[in-house]
């Protein structure tokens, strides 16, 4: 497939809406439903222009009823259409929690096989901008626990559309967790990480494969989504005074890229695990139990993780910065790895 060399910008949310549109132009058993998707091109911007194109039979607004349209959406990818539902926050996955984990988890494994799901449940994740307590968790964690999902977090426009039209392709359902503040809305910080070089044409980012941003040698430091750039930004930081940090962005938490992984730990023998998702029982301790398992006598220091202590998001921006692992933070933490 040959791929333009033309330099086109997009942000996050206009790489997913265009993903989407490729995604309906080319297949018509595509189609998206969910709150505020349709005319307003959701809060997130994830639908923008889709409702103008395609129209209201397959850019369908919902009311607001999680358990009743994700259910729709279950039913109609076992009976063969592609459905996209967006999930507004992911953490209003608790009112849907039946059809998620019963359901659209299941039901291809309790079927023996015979009935696929292939649809994609799309959420918003991420803190960073004061919306507190129920609007601003990640949790990773939560869906990746669970057999029969699949589970992806890109992190840059040009993955959030080559991994959004690998999943609406995957005869699997695809929970695809989208980070607020890297969709580029103008009604949020402006970051220059929501802007990337995005290929007019439709193309595929592999679901399951991590990427190495950063190659380095003295320390490890995988992350996820947001936490990739703010690593990205401390081991720039850290090659100031000589250490060389290696950079892996998970994008991918189900399937596990654990090779990836376990390579750079086998040249760097020392790891930092960092994860916006709560500390316990997450992302940062499956990481490392993998790497106890393999790679434990290529470590040269003990394993370190940084991620949102066990308590919930504060509204304080204060309060929210110092829960949420920062620049500062991944750097201190990288260099007392490699000092000590």
């Amino acid at each position: 497939m040959s791929i333009s060399i033309h330099k086109r910008l997009l942000t996050g949310n206009k790489a997913l809406a265009e993903a989407i549109a490729l995604e309906m132009e080319s297949d018509p058993n595509v189609f998206v439903m969910g709150e505020d998707v349709g005319v307003y091109g959701g809060i997130f911007g994830a639908t923008e222009g889709l409702y103008q194109k395609f129209g209201s039979t397959r850019v369908r607004d919902t009311p607001i009823s999680e358990t009743g349209f994700i259910g729709a959406a279950i039913g109609a990818a076992a009976e063969g259409m592609r459905p996209i539902a967006e999930l507004m926050f992911v953490d209003f996955f608790g009112v849907c929690m039946d059809q998620i984990y019963n359901h659209m988890a299941k039901i291809h494994y309790m079927s023996g096989g015979h009935v696929k799901l292939p649809m994609v449940l799309m959420t918003a994740v991420g803190g960073g901008y004061n919306d507190a307590a129920q609007h601003s968790q990640t949790l990773y964690a939560t869906f990746a626990h669970m057999p029969g999902l699949k589970v992806v977090a890109p992190s840059t426009p040009y993955d959030l559309k080559g991994m959004m039209i690998s999943a609406i392709r995957d005869d699997n359902p695809v929970v695809f967790m989208f980070h607020k503040t890297l969709q580029g809305l103008g009604w949020m910080d402006q970051l220059d990480y929501s802007i990337g070089h995005v290929p007019e044409e439709a193309y595929t980012v592999p679901l399951g494969k991590a990427n190495v941003v950063r190659e380095g040698k003295d320390v490890t430091i995988v992350a996820i989504q947001m936490m990739m750039h703010r690593a990205n930004e401390a081991a720039k930081q850290l090659a100031e005074i000589g250490i060389e940090a290696e950079v892996i962005d998970l994008r991918s938490l189900v399937p596990l890229d654990k090779e990836t992984i376990l390579e750079s730990v086998r040249k760097t023998h020392r790891l930092l695990i960092v994860d916006e998702d709560y500390r316990s029982y997450g992302m940062t301790a499956e990481i490392s139990a993998i790497v106890a398992e393999e790679a434990l006598y290529e470590l040269e220091v003990p394993i370190r993780r940084l991620a949102v202590p066990d308590v919930p998001i504060p509204y304080s921006r204060p309060l929210e910065q110092a829960v949420i692992p920062s620049v500062e933070a991944i750097l201190d933490a990288a260099k007392q790895l490699v000092q000590h």
